[in-house]
């Protein structure tokens, strides 16, 4: 597996938390990387965090990566953006090293954020 910092996707990533007033999340504390090499048929995107154990023994504060494996360059923006939102989605209010499972981070919750996102867009080129 090779990992490759993805600055391009961190900024759509903190665009798209900054429409959505997703205030809990500590920028500064998310890193958005790219993988290439991985055997996953399947997954798109993968968030990963230092949990308690770890942020205990290292002396920090939560941390969290956000993976975009390969499969997720050939999507488009819009579905892109879904994956974003939907990976932004398992970080919690606490934003304390933990994740938000698959009952509240479903395709219904997704698609209703990027919905408010496209309309904040939306309203936001139409008032510049």
């Amino acid at each position: 597996m090779k990992y490759v910092h993805a600055p391009d996707l961190k900024e759509r990533m903190t665009d798209i938390a900054k429409t959505l007033d997703m205030f809990h999340l500590e920028i500064d504390r998310i890193e958005c990387l790219r993988s290439f090499g991985s055997s996953s048929r399947i997954t798109i995107a993968r968030c990963h965090a230092l949990g308690k154990l770890m942020q205990k023994a290292m002396k920090t504060n939560a941390f969290y990566a956000i993976e975009f494996l390969e499969r997720f360059e050939k999507l488009s923006r819009k579905e892109q953006d879904k994956v974003i939102i939907h990976e932004l989605m398992h970080i919690p209010k606490s934003f304390g090293g933990g994740f938000r499972h698959h009952d509240y981070v479903c395709e219904r919750n997704v698609e209703l954020l990027y919905q408010k996102f496209e309309n904040l867009k939306k309203s936001r080129r139409f008032f510049n």
